[in-house]
């Protein structure tokens, strides 16, 4: 049997290049190489593409370094007209212009900007070739905060508060200050991983707080901080059609309130050290819910992902409030590191990772 070819992309030019390295290496590793000819192509920070190495033990997180790019790797670019769809070939030195491979399907796992937020989507359907993951649309909306609330707020799923800040609007006014209260949560509009966010519990933090997250994005979002229990519920598509969402897993940070009564404020989240550095992250998986509320949290997973019209995969986040579920953010390319969430949500359903990459890539063909 003929193995499928697959396209690994990962790198880029990110804030969150580094954790794509490491989901990449995951996703490498869990594919079966008797079905799959695995084609590891890094996209390095200043977005070059090259050809990554079969060993995928680089990119791994070693004593709290995160792994790159190398940039000396060869060289190679992915055919994009009718004639040449899908052919990844060297770009330079002696070899260029030499076939590499005619790639069947492309994994892009890549988080960020210049990545899930629809780029790489739009070059993909250039190309022509199936890609893993939801479309233009879905992705750049899934990316930018305030469209992804823009989106669901359309659709009556339950959001929270929050005030835009475009290039030109230095700060809150005394109005929208008043109405979103403190603590607040500053984050640049589009860009993940928790890069560049910071909880603003005293007014005068505000503004550096801002000027931390122009450093990431010019247009800034500034939301009422939501005081739940924090839930997160994996989506997937089969290649049939269905759309399931996986049992939920609640996130136990510690100093982060969860409405608790008796429980006080504290300056604690879930933040980028906490995801991917320090081992202080514990979590209930299934989380700790009445069925009828499990059962509510899947449904509306799956109602966020139509919404967006995604594809393939999400992973949405929730806030579990004394008032209701509140919907903090879908994710549309979430992370496949050997801690991430959304494989191990699918394991505790009953599907493992390899079955869910499989799932992955057959929905991806199914739908070319």
């Amino acid at each position: 049997m003929n193995r499928i070819a697959v396209a690994v992309l990962y790198g880029g030019r990110s804030s969150e290049h580094s954790v794509s390295c490491v989901s990449a290496g995951a996703v490498m590793s869990h594919l079966d190489r008797s079905r799959y000819e695995v084609i590891p192509v890094g996209i390095t920070e200043a977005g070059t593409w090259t050809l990554g190495p079969e060993d995928t033990s680089a990119l791994r997180i070693v004593d709290r370094e995160m792994p790159v790019v190398d940039p000396d790797r060869p060289r190679v670019t992915l055919g994009v007209s009718a004639d040449d769809r899908g052919v990844l070939r060297y770009a330079d030195g002696d070899r260029a212009g030499e076939r590499i491979a005619r790639v069947d399907v492309v994994f892009p796992v890549m988080h960020g900007t210049h990545a899930e937020d629809g780029t790489i989507q739009g070059l993909l359907e250039l190309s022509g070739v199936p890609y893993v993951g939801p479309g233009v649309f879905a992705s750049a909306a899934g990316m930018d905060k305030e469209f992804t609330k823009v989106v669901l707020g359309a659709a009556g799923l339950p959001i929270g508060r929050q005030v835009v800040l475009r290039p030109g609007t230095p700060t809150l006014t005394a109005a929208e200050r008043e109405q979103l209260g403190l603590p607040l949560f500053v984050k640049p509009a589009r860009g993940g991983s928790s890069i560049g966010i910071t909880k603003v519990s005293r007014p005068e933090d505000l503004d550096a707080a801002i000027a931390e997250a122009r450093r990431f994005d010019d247009k800034v979002i500034v939301e009422a901080a939501i005081v739940g229990r924090e839930i997160e519920c994996g989506v997937l598509e089969y290649p049939d059609g269905r759309v399931e969402a996986s049992l939920p897993a609640e996130l136990h940070i510690p100093g982060e309130p969860t409405g608790l009564e008796g429980e006080t404020e504290g300056d604690a989240f879930y933040d980028f050290d906490t995801k991917y550095l320090d081992d202080v992250t514990t979590f209930d998986l299934p989380a700790r819910l009445p069925a009828e509320q499990t059962d509510h949290l899947r449904a509306l997973a799956v109602e966020a992902f139509h919404a967006l019209d995604a594809r393939g995969l999400s992973r949405v986040d929730f806030f579990v409030t004394a008032d209701g579920p509140v919907i903090n953010e879908v994710n549309t390319m979430p992370g496949f590191t050997p801690i991430s969430m959304y494989p191990q949500m699918w394991a505790a359903t009953g599907v493992a990772y390899e079955t869910l990459l499989d799932t992955l890539i057959g929905t991806a063909v199914a739908r070319a």
